[in-house]
């Protein structure tokens, strides 16, 4: 289903790729996107990681985020609609929790709107929800959404 897709460690050359993605893969709506300057202080620190999902020269997907000691946190994970169903999320997340891993973490953690489709992704991935924060965002039609946390262990999930 991924056929020609390849991931890659984003650099600074590539924000505008990672930002035409962020731009199509959140809905703006809830203002969950990041601007280009809070992504780009992403890549100054040595505890974070940008991945970026390629189509041959077409960027369709990215993930953002941080370790700090055994725990790491998706901060961004995106895939362009119009590349939606080919299990680049997947291959997103194993790339996020691989890279993570090999930095020493054994948690994972991420924050999603709770009506996020998104969900249905990280629980095939062996995240669980922990927590809740209510009425967080706040969409354009006025409508307050919980923000769920959600997380995953290394040693209960037995591996990526």
């Amino acid at each position: 289903m991924t056929g020609n897709i390849r991931l890659a460690t984003a650099r600074v050359a590539d924000l505008a790729a990672v930002m035409r993605v962020m731009d199509a893969g959140f809905e703006s709506a809830y203002g969950e996107a990041w601007s280009g300057a809070q992504l780009l202080t992403l890549f100054a620190l040595p505890s974070a990681r940008v991945c970026i999902a390629w189509d041959g020269d077409q960027p369709c997907g990215f993930s953002a985020a941080r370790i700090a000691g055994p725990e790491s946190e998706l901060l961004l994970l995106a895939v362009d609609p119009d590349w939606r169903g080919r299990g680049i999320g997947k291959l997103l997340m194993q790339d996020w929790q691989a890279w993570a891993m090999a930095q020493g973490a054994d948690e994972y953690f991420l924050e999603m709107r709770a009506d996020n489709d998104a969900v249905h992704l990280y629980s095939r991935a062996g995240f669980s929800e922990v927590g809740r924060r209510a009425a967080y965002y706040r969409g354009q039609d006025g409508k307050m959404r919980d923000a769920i946390t959600m997380r995953r262990t290394q040693s209960v999930s037995g591996g990526n």
